[in-house]
């Protein structure tokens, strides 16, 4: 099966997002540089960021966390998993030469060259398992994109700020104070975010995951806080020492992709073994 990504949505395919982001945060470019992105220099990426601001709401958040997070979609290996996510394609893009395991080990292999820990070469191939979610019908702008806190006031530091003006959350004072619907310093894992595949994978791996993998699960999406310093008031100790390693699982994330595909024949035993180390045979998803 396969599923086609009709061309009237905003991205042709998953990965201009991907692409968007890492031309943005691209190492060396300066503050100034990296807040250079327009409705005109990338309309496909505005749409799209367009449709998430309008839609992402308090209650449609509480929505989705109720519909996926009890993890009710059925049990799968980890190659399972990843064999699913595959058969998210576009087929209007023909010249698209590697799969989504090949993306997700690119990003692995990076980190085990780097002889990074056995759990976060893990972690480098589950992060993305999550936009799967596309394939159980959920629309791009609810899988992937900048994530940011629902019910309290948007930071100016979230890509495209100006498309919260059509968000109906607009109208509820609450929401718009500094700290909405929490308290100070909270911590960030007590904060709803935006949904997307994220969240997903985080809640579907928080079982067997140490918290350092899970906050790199969770929270790689979110650069107004792990670039821009935003959020700060809600974020606790733990928060702010896990962020180092958001940090470094986005190096990773943003600047792993190559030409070279990863053969897989030849790595299959090394991930089975990793597998087994850390998780179940078969997940909840």
């Amino acid at each position: 099966m396969s599923v086609t990504l009709h061309p009237a949505q905003p991205l042709e395919q998953l990965d201009q997002w991907d692409d968007f982001v890492e031309g943005r945060y691209r190492e060396g470019k300066s503050e100034e540089e990296f807040r250079v992105y327009d409705a005109a220099a990338t309309p496909g990426v505005a749409e799209f960021y367009r449709l998430n601001h309008e839609n992402q709401t308090v209650a449609y958040v509480l929505e989705k966390e109720k519909q996926y997070f009890g993890l009710s979609k059925g049990m799968k290996t980890i190659w399972e998993a990843a064999e699913f996510l595959n058969t998210l394609v576009d087929d209007s893009d023909p010249d698209t030469d590697l799969t989504q395991i090949e993306h997700l080990l690119q990003t692995s292999e990076a980190m085990r060259r780097d002889n990074q820990p056995r759990w976060m070469v893990l972690t480098g191939f589950l992060h993305d398992l999550g936009k799967c979610l596309c394939l159980y019908g959920e629309p791009q702008w609810g899988v992937v994109g900048d994530t940011f806190p629902v019910g309290c006031a948007w930071s100016k530091d979230i890509v495209f700020p100006e498309y919260f003006a059509q968000n109906p959350d607009r109208n509820v004072p609450q929401y718009q104070t500094k700290y909405g619907i929490y308290e100070p310093n909270c911590g960030l894992e007590n904060v709803h975010m935006s949904f997307g595949h994220d969240g997903y994978i985080a809640e579907v791996m928080k079982p067997y995951m140490p918290v350092e993998a899970l906050y790199m699960l969770r929270f790689h999406s979110f650069y107004p806080w792990h670039r821009h310093g935003a959020y700060e008031h809600l974020a606790n100790e733990q928060d702010r020492a896990m962020k180092e390693w958001v940090l470094k699982f986005n190096q990773y994330d943003l600047y792993s992709k190559g030409n070279a595909k990863p053969d897989m024949k030849q790595l299959k035993p090394f991930y089975d073994e990793l597998f087994a180390e850390f998780l179940p045979e078969k997940v909840a998803w």
